[in-house]
C-alpha cells in the first residue's frame, strides 16, 4: 500500500490497487474549486496517469463535512471584463483536469458522504459511478442559476449528455436541490449506502467489478436521451421555451437564457466544443454585474446573516421548547405550523375552541398536500400535527418559553390578547408580536417588562416565505434578541434584525411599491402598463396585483390606524394621491381585494384573473407617462424608502435590507437587493435620476440628506 498526503487532495493506494482520493482543503471549513484545488487535482492525476498500471480504480471522497462546496465565489466575484481571457483559461483548465479524471481508463467512483453544489456536483459527474449516502440532510444539484452564473465545469455538458435536454433543463435553469433518493429517482445517482462504511465498501466493491468502466458519452454509439435539438419532435418544447423563460424573466436574469442557449448547442456538438461553448457563457456571466449583484447578497450577505453578524454576542444558543401562538388565523396557523415541523411543541389558541380546531385543521389539509405530492409521510404529517395542540384558554400557554400574537391589526385587540397571554407564560418567556405596521415600543407597554418583548414579523404564506424580520423595540434586552434570532433559525428560516419604527422596513418598502402603483393608476397611467412594467423591473407581482392579495382593506385599515396614531402624536399623514383610490375602491366600489372575490382585478371562478375593465372608466389611461419612468418609480421609490430608513436607524445593516427585500418583498432579484440596487446605480447617478423623478411626479423621490452626503464623498451602501 502507498500513501502521501497532499496539501488539498491525499492519495492513497491499497493492496488491491484501488486509490482513495480525499479532498480535505487545509484550514477551510469546505473544498472549493480555487487555485489550490487545481494545483492539487493537477498532482493526483499525473501521479494517476503515472502509475496507471498498478492502479485498478479510483474512489473520490472528501474529508470535510460536505463532498465539496462549489466554485471559488471570492474569485468568481472578482471577474471583470479585463480578466475574462484569463479566467476562462483557468475554467478550461479545471475541465481539462476532469477529463483526464474520466478518460483515465479506470473506474472512477464519487462517495458522497455529504452535500455535493455546483463544482462539487460536476466532480462528480465527471465520475463514472455516484454513491451517496443515504442522509436526507444531504442535497446534489446544480444551483448556480440563483447566484446569475451557469454551471462551467461540464455541468450543462454532463447533465445534458445524461438526462437529455428535456430532463436536464429544469434541473440547470430552476438550480434544484435534491435529496438522496430524489437524486437516484432522477437517474443522477446510481446507489445509496445506509452508512459511510457501507457508502466507501460500495464504492470499492465497484471499482472492482468494472475494470472497463467509462462514460455513457464515451460509448460508441451513445446517443443523448430524448429528441436531439435538430429533431422534430424537438420543435415544439424549444421553440417554447424562450417564451417561456422570459415570461418568468422578463430579460432581468441573463443566467437561465445563457443555460438554454448553452444546453441547446452544446448538444449539436462533440464533447469539447460543447466544454468550449460552455466556457463561453459562464464567462459572459461572471464579468457581468448581475451575477456580482447576486453572488454578493445572496452569498456573502446571506453568509453573514446565518452566522449570526446580527445577533448580541455573549449569549449562549437558546432552543426553544414551546410555543404559544395567539390567534389561529391564516398567519397564526402558519406560524405553528412552522414551528412544530422544526420539532417544537405549539399551542395554538384563538377566542373559542372551535376557531383554533379550525386553524388546526388548515395546517393538516397543508400537510396533506405535502403527503400527496411525496414531501413528506403520513407518519410525518402526524408528527407535526401531534404537537399542536388546540386551545382557546390562556391557562395552556404555561410552560411557553416563547408566546407569539398573530391577531388581527388592531392595537386594542393585540394590547389585550398580549396582556392575558403574559400573565399566562412563564416570567421568563418572550413575549413577541407578528405586527406588520404597529410599533413594537408601543406595543410593549401590554407587558411589565418591555425588555422581553420584541417584533418577529413573518411573510404569507408562512410556510414558502424564507424570511422573518425581528424588530426591536426601544426596550427590547440583548438576551431577549438573541433569543428571537435562534428561534427564527431553530425553524430554519432567515432572520434580519432592525429597529422599530411605523411599519419597520420590510412594511414600509411594500407600502411605497404598492401606493406608487395605486398612484400612477390615479394619474391616468394604464393599468396593464403599471403591472407590465412592474415584471419587465424584475418584481415578481405588479403593484395592483400584490395590493389585491393583501387586500385593499387591510391596507385602509391599516392607513386609518396610522391616521389615529400620528393624530395622539399631534402629527398628520403626508398626502398621497393613492390614499382616495384605496378609499374608493373599499368603501364606494365595494372591490376590497381577492379576498373579497373583486379589486383592481376580476377573479372568476373558472379562469385566470383579469385587470377590472372598469379601472379605465374610473381613471382613464392616456398620462403622458414613458415606460422607463413606470419603470424606475417602481423601483426608485423603494429604493429611496430604504435609504430612510437608514438614516432613521431603523436599518443598521446593508445585508439585512438586500437580503430582507429580495426575500421578504421579492425586490428585483437580479439588482442584488434594494441597497444594491443603488450601489451598481451609481450613487451620483442615483440622485441625478431621482431628482428628475422628484421634479416631475412629487416630493418622495426626493432624494434623503444620507444619500446626497454619501454621493458626494464617492461612498456606498
Amino acid at each position: 500500500m502507498t500513501s502521501e498526503t497532499n496539501a488539498a487532495i491525499r492519495y492513497h493506494r491499497d493492496a488491491d490497487g484501488v486509490v482513495t482520493l480525499t479532498m480535505d482543503m487545509p484550514g477551510q471549513s469546505a473544498n472549493v474549486m480555487n487555485a489550490e484545488y487545481h494545483a492539487a487535482m493537477g498532482a493526483v492525476l499525473a501521479r494517476l496517469e503515472a502509475e496507471r498500471d498498478t492502479v485498478r480504480g479510483v474512489i473520490l471522497t472528501s474529508a470535510k463535512k460536505t463532498f465539496f462546496a462549489g466554485g471559488d465565489l471570492n474569485l468568481l466575484v472578482a471577474v471583470d471584463p479585463g480578466g475574462a481571457a484569463e479566467f476562462a483559461a483557468f475554467i478550461d483548465d479545471i475541465k481539462a483536469q476532469l477529463r483526464r479524471l474520466e478518460t483515465l481508463g479506470r473506474p472512477v467512483v464519487a462517495a458522497l458522504g455529504g452535500s455535493a453544489l455546483g463544482g462539487g456536483w460536476e466532480i462528480a459527474l465527471a465520475c463514472h459511478r455516484r454513491v451517496c449516502l443515504d442522509d436526507e440532510a444531504i442535497r446534489l444539484g446544480l444551483p448556480e442559476v440563483t447566484l446569475g452564473l451557469l454551471p462551467g465545469a461540464g455541468g450543462v455538458v454532463r447533465t445534458v449528455r445524461l438526462l437529455g435536454l428535456e430532463q436536464a433543463l429544469p434541473l440547470l435553469m430552476e438550480g434544484k436541490r435534491l435529496r438522496p433518493r430524489q437524486a437516484l429517482a432522477a437517474g443522477l445517482v446510481h446507489e445509496l449506502a445506509a452508512t459511510p462504511e457501507e457508502l466507501l465498501a460500495r464504492a470499492r466493491d465497484w471499482v472492482l467489478a468494472n475494470p472497463e468502466a467509462r462514460q455513457p458519452w464515451d460509448t460508441p454509439g451513445y446517443r443523448i436521451p430524448g429528441p436531439k435539438p435538430t429533431d422534430p419532435a424537438a420543435y415544439p418544447m424549444l421553440a417554447a421555451a424562450p417564451a417561456v423563460l422570459y415570461q418568468k424573466t422578463h430579460g432581468t436574469l441573463p443566467a437561465p437564457e445563457k443555460i438554454l442557449a448553452a444546453a441547446v448547442e452544446s448538444a449539436l456538438v462533440d464533447f469539447d466544443t460543447a466544454q468550449r461553448i460552455e466556457t463561453r457563457y459562464l464567462t459572459e456571466l461572471a464579468t457581468g454585474q448581475v451575477a456580482k449583484n447576486m453572488i454578493g447578497t445572496f452569498w456573502f450577505q446571506m453568509n453573514e446573516i446565518k452566522a449570526g453578524a446580527s445577533r448580541p454576542a455573549g449569549f449562549a444558543p437558546y432552543r426553544t421548547r414551546r410555543v404559544g401562538v395567539l390567534g389561529a388565523g391564516m398567519m397564526g396557523a402558519g406560524i405553528a405550523q412552522v414551528s412544530a415541523a422544526a420539532g417544537l411543541e405549539v399551542v395554538l389558541k384563538d377566542v373559542s375552541a372551535e376557531a383554533a380546531a379550525a386553524g388546526k385543521q388548515r395546517i393538516a389539509a397543508l400537510l396533506g398536500e405535502r403527503v400527496a405530492a411525496g414531501w413528506m409521510t403520513p407518519q410525518q404529517r402526524d408528527q407535526v400535527l401531534d404537537r399542536i395542540t388546540p386551545t382557546a384558554s390562556d391557562a395552556d400557554l404555561a410552560g411557553c418559553d416563547l408566546v407569539i400574537e398573530a391577531v388581527f391589526e388592531d392595537r386594542a385587540l393585540k394590547e389585550k390578547v398580549l396582556a392575558a397571554a403574559e400573565a399566562a407564560a412563564p416570567p421568563d418567556a418572550v413575549i413577541s408580536s407578528n405586527t406588520s405596521t404597529l410599533p413594537i415600543t408601543g406595543l410593549a407597554g401590554a407587558v411589565p417588562e418591555p425588555e422581553r418583548f420584541i417584533g418577529l414579523h413573518f411573510f404569507s404564506p408562512v410556510h414558502k416565505m424564507p424570511l422573518v424580520e425581528i424588530i426591536r423595540g426601544a426596550r427590547t434586552g440583548d438576551a431577549t434578541l438573541a433569543r428571537a434570532f435562534d428561534y427564527v433559525r431553530q425553524i430554519g428560516k432567515t432572520p434580519i434584525v432592525v429597529n422599530d419604527g411605523r411599519g419597520f422596513f420590510t412594511s414600509r418598502v411594500f407600502g411605497a411599491y404598492a401606493t406608487e402603483g395605486i398612484a400612477m393608476l390615479a394619474e391616468g397611467v394604464h393599468p396593464a402598463l403599471i403591472e407590465n412594467e412592474a415584471r419587465k423591473a424584475g418584481m415578481p407581482v405588479g403593484p395592483l396585483a400584490v395590493s389585491d392579495e393583501v387586500t385593499l382593506s387591510l391596507m385602509w385599515k391599516i392607513g386609518q390606524q396610522t391616521v389615529a396614531d400620528l393624530a395622539a402624536e399631534g402629527r398628520s399623514v403626508p398626502d398621497h394621491p393613492a390614499y382616495a383610490v384605496i378609499d374608493l375602491m373599499v368603501n364606494e366600489l365595494g372591490r376590497t381585494g381577492r379576498a373579497g372575490g373583486a379589486g383592481f382585478y376580476e377573479y372568476p371562478e373558472h379562469g385566470r384573473k383579469y385587470l377590472w375593465p372598469e379601472l379605465l372608466t374610473w381613471f382613464g389611461a392616456d398620462a403622458d407617462v414613458p415606460p422607463a419612468d413606470v419603470r424606475d418609480r417602481l423601483l426608485f421609490v423603494q429604493a429611496l424608502e430604504t435609504v430612510r430608513c437608514v438614516a432613521e436607524g431603523v436599518l443598521t445593516a446593508t445585508r439585512d435590507a438586500n437580503v430582507g427585500s429580495v426575500l421578504g418583498l421579492g425586490f428585483a432579484p437580479w439588482t442584488g437587493g434594494v441597497l444594491q440596487f443603488v450601489n451598481q446605480y451609481g450613487l451620483a447617478e442615483f440622485v441625478a435620476r431621482a431628482e428628475y423623478l422628484a421634479k416631475r411626479y412629487g416630493d418622495r423621490f426626493t432624494p434623503p440628506a444620507l444619500l446626497r452626503e454619501k454621493a458626494a464623498r464617492g461612498e456606498r451602501f
